[in-house]
């Protein structure tokens, strides 16, 4: 009968299991699934021996009569969930050598995503000291019989992936609650650690066939909408695609594979990113906030003969690209290949789509190829040309999916610049991959539009960063936000007054994050599964750490990164030739701790630490003590923290503010207040007008200083 079974679900469901050989393993041993149908049990029945016995639920059992001819036999372990024996009794069948199938979230998930695992998981793995597999169930979630919202079939492709055999760290000498908690968060790391591995052995290495795949299951569905295109669906989306595609094949030099990009959060650029990848075509997205002198020192690196903007664009913007022209770089304008597109050219390309999407592919580029080029911010010097691969921009992708619940339903507001990693990958390609709907809106300095703008379209996911979270604070009505489930701020550390400010005026959870754009940019995030506030979450699965020694610093140390989502590599040839000699890690330039458990709290930049008096000071943490101390002086005061060099201490920290009434007094308190030492306070408070930042809302330290020294007051 189990041959028959397995035989049938090969055929309709395509069902293939990998690494079963684990299976064999004699007890006491703990199987641990996802779970994400009624039929979970059926497919893991069919790879197991009989004595294999699944714990079901004996209340659930009871509610009809099919659940206690299928819950109800001599393959199950029935347990009553709300007594307090149910655990010992799953723990005395694992000592005497039992081999059980435990589903740990204790329900079918209604998000398709792991939810939650109850910690009896972690009393059995530490009173029983059972061997442990875990399993990721791929592809039961779009059946038709599960919770999933949003799309499913009758007959999905189903796969099951086994781990290897597990010994569980032994805690050590604690109280058993606390075993309970880390060997629980323990399994949980590792099922989300297989998840993601799965999803990038399994998945296409190529994020444009990403996007064509889930453009597959739900071509109706509005992929993206912008404020003056409108709705485009997944399938409409993909036509644009094939028809741009079509038209700059006939412009693009063949034998350059680098194209500019110029152009703001609109439908256009998503597209005009697919269309290249269409050609095989690299596309250099160019920050046009940085000027001219810098974009023409990009294009310069990047080799750029040609660039793909829009004149309406450059008019509303006030943006000037003659002195790029004057370099001989040729502008390749949308309204000009638009003009040449005719009707029967798009009847030609819906038919293509809807008969072979896959077919727009002109030329396909494997995962190791390079699929972008971004540029670094450029606050502590020249803007180096960072290499992200196709496999990178996934990964990174994938690792967001896997520690979140993002569902079909989700709706993504993005006004974070395309140039930046943070709006392109997170913002647009986490959300065009995984099916959901992208809106994009031209800039995040518009502080009273943007929480109006999200209200109206009913947004549930937001990214920003802390100074645009300042700024949509002071203008929103405390409704704007009702309909977010995540708020993500990354780019920049998140002050503990922008966190209380958003709690408490809109009740809406801030989950900060840490990336760099060499990393794609997500390293770490604060997930609703786990959130920890002043830190900055969780390592992503699949990345590895460690911590390089500082001179000064006693906690924490130097971070190194190294994973699929970190970058083949620099543009700049002297900086690319000291990421190689790092065999693949990647020196963030970050000075962190990091938890036992795993979270990652982040002092500062080494770049942004002063020696004051032979103590290593962050400037960071004294700006994080001075950000929101001041509520007279209102939302719009802002200090940034400098350092100088002092003649009797080594270096002397100076305070920058646009607030003229602000007295030293009132910082000393305020950075006392918080906990600092004397150290940390400032000596000088410095007035200016307006403290310059970047396109991504940072404080651009470097022009700050710049600034300063021009006019004398350093």
């Amino acid at each position: 009968m189990k041959s028959l079974l397995h035989f049938l679900l090969r055929v309709f469901f395509r069902f293939r299991a990998f690494n079963t050989d684990g299976l064999k393993t004699p007890g006491p041993v703990l199987l641990v699934p996802n779970h994400v149908s009624w039929l979970d049990w059926l497919f893991l029945s069919v790879l197991l021996d009989d004595d294999w016995k699944f714990v079901v639920s004996s209340v659930a059992a009871k509610s009809s009569w099919l659940h206690r001819k299928i819950m109800l036999n001599q393959r199950t372990f029935p347990i009553d969930p709300a007594s307090p024996y149910a655990v010992k009794h799953m723990a005395e069948h694992l000592q005497k050598g039992g081999r059980l199938v435990l589903f740990g979230e204790g329900r079918i998930t209604s998000t398709g995503s792991l939810m939650k695992l109850f910690d009896g998981s972690g009393f059995l793995i530490f009173k029983t000291r059972t061997k442990v597999i875990t399993c990721y169930l791929r592809g039961l979630n779009r059946l038709k019989w599960s919770r999933q919202p949003g799309w499913r079939v009758w007959w999905p492709t189903v796969s099951a992936h086994f781990s290897n055999v597990l010994d569980a760290p032994h805690p050590g000498d604690i109280s058993t609650t606390d075993a309970r908690y880390q060997l629980t968060n323990w399994l949980r790391d590792r099922m989300v650690n297989q998840q993601f591995e799965t999803e990038m052995t399994m998945g296409t290495d190529n994020v444009l066939e990403a996007i064509i795949e889930t453009a597959g299951h739900t071509p109706s569905r509005v992929a993206l909408e912008d404020v003056i295109g409108g709705e485009m669906t997944y399938r409409r989306m993909l036509v644009g695609t094939d028809l741009l595609a079509t038209r700059l094949a006939l412009r693009l030099d063949p034998k350059r594979e680098h194209v500019g990009v110029v152009l703001p959060n609109a439908n256009a650029m998503p597209v005009g990113l697919l269309a290249l990848w269409a050609l095989g075509k690299v596309p250099a997205v160019l920050n046009y906030t940085t000027g001219s002198a810098v974009m023409i020192a990009c294009a310069e690196l990047a080799g750029l003969q040609q660039i793909i903007t829009s004149r309406n664009f450059l008019e509303k913007a006030r943006l000037d690209l003659k002195p790029l022209e004057a370099t001989g770089v040729q502008l390749i304008y949308l309204e000009d290949l638009k003009a040449e597109i005719t009707g029967g050219q798009k009847l030609a390309a819906l038919f293509n789509i809807v008969t072979s999407p896959a077919s727009i592919i002109r030329t396909r580029r494997n995962g190791d190829d390079t699929a972008v080029v971004l540029f670094t911010s450029g606050s502590e010097g020249v803007p180096k040309g960072v290499e992200l691969t196709h496999r990178n921009l996934l990964a990174n992708v994938r690792q967001m999916i896997a520690v979140t619940d993002l569902e079909d339903s989700d709706r993504v507001f993005n006004c974070l610049p395309l140039f930046h990693s943070f709006g392109l990958t997170v913002g647009t390609l986490l959300g065009l991959v995984r099916g959901m709907y992208v809106f994009l809106y031209p800039s995040p300095l518009h502080y009273r539009i943007v929480p109006y703008a999200f209200y109206d379209k009913g947004c549930t996911i937001f990214l920003a960063t802390n100074t645009f979270l300042n700024g949509y604070a002071r203008k929103a009505h405390q409704y704007d936000f009702r309909s977010m489930r995540y708020l993500f701020a990354a780019a920049e550390k998140v002050q503990e007054a922008t966190r209380k400010t958003w709690s408490d005026k809109f009740g809406v959870r801030l989950l900060e994050g840490y990336g760099a754009t060499e990393c794609a940019p997500c390293v770490s995030v604060n997930v609703p599964m786990a959130n920890r506030i002043g830190t900055t979450g969780k390592i992503a699965p699949g990345m590895e750490w460690r911590l390089e020694p500082v001179p000064g610093v006693e906690l924490g140390g130097r971070l190194h990164v190294r994973g699929p989502n970190v970058m083949k590599g620099y543009l700049n040839p002297d900086a690319n030739a000291k990421f190689l000699a790092n065999h693949g890690w990647y020196d963030t330039g970050d000075i962190v701790s990091v938890s036992e458990d795993g979270y990652i709290t982040i002092q500062g930049r080494l770049k942004r630490f002063a020696k004051v008096s032979g103590e290593m000071v962050s400037l960071t943490a004294v700006e994080d003590a001075l950000a929101g101390a001041f509520p007279h002086y209102g939302l719009r005061c802002q200090i940034a923290v400098i350092a100088q060099l002092d003649e009797n201490k080594g270096e002397k920290l100076i305070a920058v503010s646009n607030e003229p009434k602000l007295t030293l007094d009132e910082v000393r308190k305020a950075v006392q207040a918080k906990g600092l030492t004397n150290l940390c306070v400032p000596r000088e408070i410095k007035v200016v007008h307006e403290i310059p930042k970047l396109g991504t809302g940072k404080v651009n330290h470097r022009e700050l200083e710049k600034r300063m020294k021009e006019e004398g007051a350093l």
